[in-house]
């Protein structure tokens, strides 16, 4: 039976294209990802979104939360709570504080947008409690729409940003023959006490708390769609007992980036993610697998 690897079918034609020099790759914009973690009993649960199936990315693939980086929360300092902007900086391989800021920022306001779960609070030691409320859904609105910045946000709601319930797990890019090519951050969070998720996103047509063992399984049966860099995340957490587990080893994780590859065997294509080799894929000439 086959898995739940999803493979769009033009691939192998923007490949050879990208082999003869047809195709120019894009540049991959920065994104963050959250895998968000609660104590699920027999082990952490994990909160994924179906992406509606219209979408042209990755449609009826499962995922995190996550988006792309809003240039503007680079350009001035929020309140930090938490390592370092500096500290953030090498440990996600960036060259400065401010793109590191906006980094973590993503990763934040992205929870927030499309789980409605918010890793902010009013002083450095605290979180906000319920977020459901009519004015915390007009500026999630807001935010979705980029009214406005989450550094402004955060600032007229005297809240701060804390990295330290943040930690980073993975770095993924788009592979170059894909149109639109994300260079992602993956990171790992536990639940706060006192807030719960729900689907905010317009991406999403369901969300659900699974085990990363469940739905890795799931994968595995074909019964669950995903890409491969959270099937690999989904693999990695399965090894851990609780959030704080998890949270405990993010600092081992490997945050050198995976970038797929493909050449060329014999007039057969080979598509494989170096590290992963579940994931490799041998074409055909005639596109067969």
């Amino acid at each position: 039976m086959a898995n739940g690897q999803w493979y769009p079918p033009e691939w192998p034609d923007r490949i050879r294209a990208l082999a003869s020099g047809e195709l120019t790759p894009a540049t991959p914009r920065r994104a963050a990802t959250v895998m968000l973690l609660r104590d699920g009993g027999s082990g952490p649960e994990v909160h994924m979104l179906r992406r509606r199936a219209s979408m042209a990315f990755a449609g009826g693939a499962y995922a995190y939360p996550g988006g792309g980086v809003d240039p503007r929360d680079d350009d001035h300092l929020v309140r930090w709570a938490g390592p370092t902007r500096a500290w953030w900086a090498a440990r996600l391989g960036v060259d400065d504080e401010a793109a590191a800021q906006a980094i973590v920022c993503a990763a934040v306001r992205e929870t927030y947008e499309e789980a409605g779960v918010l890793l902010a609070g009013p002083t450095p030691e605290t979180v906000v409690g319920d977020t459901t409320g009519e004015d915390w859904e007009a500026d999630r609105e807001a935010l979705v729409s980029r009214d406005v910045s989450f550094a402004d946000f955060l600032g007229r709601r005297g809240l701060f940003l804390r990295s330290d319930l943040l930690a980073a797990w993975a770095r993924w890019i788009t592979p170059e023959f894909e149109p639109k090519r994300y260079d992602t951050f993956f990171f790992v969070a536990a639940l706060p006490a006192g807030q719960r998720t729900r689907n905010a996103s317009t991406e999403a047509d369901r969300t659900v708390w699974i085990s990363p063992a469940e739905a890795a399984a799931r994968y595995d049966e074909g019964e669950l769609l995903m890409m491969p860099p959270t099937i690999a995340t989904l693999r990695a957490l399965s090894a851990y007992g609780a959030p704080s587990e998890a949270l405990g080893a993010a600092g081992a994780q490997d945050m050198a980036p995976v970038l797929a590859q493909a050449r060329l065997e014999g007039g057969e294509l080979v598509l494989s993610w170096p590290g992963h080799g579940e994931f490799t894929k041998r074409i055909a000439p005639d596109g067969a697998r």
